[in-house]
């Protein structure tokens, strides 16, 4: 099956929801829908499933136009981060429920409950009922039932949401195995750039209702199209500072109300080499610093501590340089006070460079390991 998206618009009154959405998605893929909350992610799901019709545009399966058509007449489940499912059934009445309404054979009944039980791992606990497992093993349930029905389209809305940290870090390992061997076209929405990079397939990053770019998982992250894309996909956000590039070197300007003390020059990487002279935005990711010097980290850019955040193995420090507020990601615990001096090493070869109009003109960090 083939998905289609044509110039696709959603308003409510004035409100814009959906803004020119195009987009085409095939059998057997994983496509992620990443945003912040309120981008249009849940909207954009429900014109997919049928539950909501768009003001303007088209949605076409396999060429077949399918704008007015209800959900109940389309080949589609749905999965949200609230673990929905009957409370007095059994996890085996659970994942059947479906199949009944079908009126199926029990035998056929059997074999796909079977089938999709030992694909979620709920073999063992076929005769609990939800509120007998664990969150996971409950979303587990929900995520069966869906792909039970052998669905074309499956849509899942947040479904690891509502998880502890290892119920994600287990499902989010699994379900790429899962989609591969259903065949049908996944749809999966978060805000967490990590879970998209996990998934792997392809990712639409999606601000204020507008898909701003869509590709494989990885040629987005290291190549996002424009300054918006890059924010979407990095967690922490990026880091952004003006700089000035004048032939080989590349001068950083962090605050330009105090020269003296804000601006540092360096190297300019390989990738900007084709840039003409003049002043970009230039970002890079917060795991991508260091407070010491290291091979390639050979830039020290001076700060002061606003926030330092201790997250056991690795600590977030917020620091001001110049008029910019930068977060850095750095491995094993770090206690800074806020007003304490820092200094930050970067490496040029991160770089991403923007121009005027926030369009990604060079991309030196898709040149090296993310």
């Amino acid at each position: 099956m083939t998905l289609e998206l044509r110039h696709l618009s959603q308003r409510v009154g004035a409100a814009v929801h959906i803004q020119d959405v195009s987009l085409t998605l095939q059998r057997g893929t994983i496509n992620v829908l990443l945003g912040p909350t309120l981008s249009g992610k849940t909207t954009l799901m429900r014109l997919m499933a049928g539950l909501d019709k768009p003001s303007e545009g088209h949605i076409l399966i396999d060429g077949r136009d399918v704008t007015g058509l209800s959900v109940r007449k389309r080949s589609v489940a749905m999965v949200y981060q609230q673990f929905i499912n009957y409370p007095a059934f059994t996890v085996y009445d659970n994942i059947a429920a479906p199949l009944r309404t079908k009126r199926l054979s029990k035998q056929e009944i059997d074999n796909r409950v079977g089938r999709a039980a030992e694909l979620l791992r709920l073999s063992p606990y076929l005769d609990k009922t939800p509120l007998q497992l664990s969150g996971g093993q409950q979303q587990r349930t929900a995520i069966a039932r869906a792909i039970v029905r052998d669905a074309d389209l499956v849509l899942l809305d947040e479904p690891l949401a509502n998880l502890d940290y290892k119920q994600r870090e287990e499902l989010r390992i699994e379900l790429p195995r899962i989609f591969e061997k259903t065949g049908a076209v996944f749809v999966y929405a978060t805000t967490e750039a990590t879970e998209a990079l996990m998934l792997g397939g392809n990712t639409a990053t999606l601000c204020e209702g507008r898909i701003t770019q869509f590709g494989a998982t990885t040629d987005v992250y290291r190549n996002p199209v424009d300054r918006t894309t890059a924010q979407t996909f990095s967690d922490p956000p990026m880091n952004f500072v003006r700089a000035i590039v004048n032939g080989p070197r590349l001068t950083i300007v962090a605050d330009q109300s105090d020269r003296a003390k804000s601006m540092v020059e360096c190297r300019s990487p390989a990738a900007f080499s084709r840039l003409a002279d003049g002043s970009y935005t230039i970002g890079f990711r917060a795991h991508h610093t260091a407070l010491e010097p290291r091979p390639g980290y050979d830039v020290a850019v001076h700060g002061v501590i606003a926030v330092s955040e201790l997250m056991g193995s690795e600590s977030f420090l917020h620091a001001d340089v110049g008029s910019e507020r930068w977060i850095a990601l750095i491995p094993g615990v770090h206690d800074r006070k806020p007003g304490d001096p820092v200094t930050l090493f970067l490496d040029p070869s991160r770089f991403f460079a923007f121009d005027q109009a926030q369009r990604l003109v060079a991309a030196a960090a898709a040149r090296v390991p993310a």
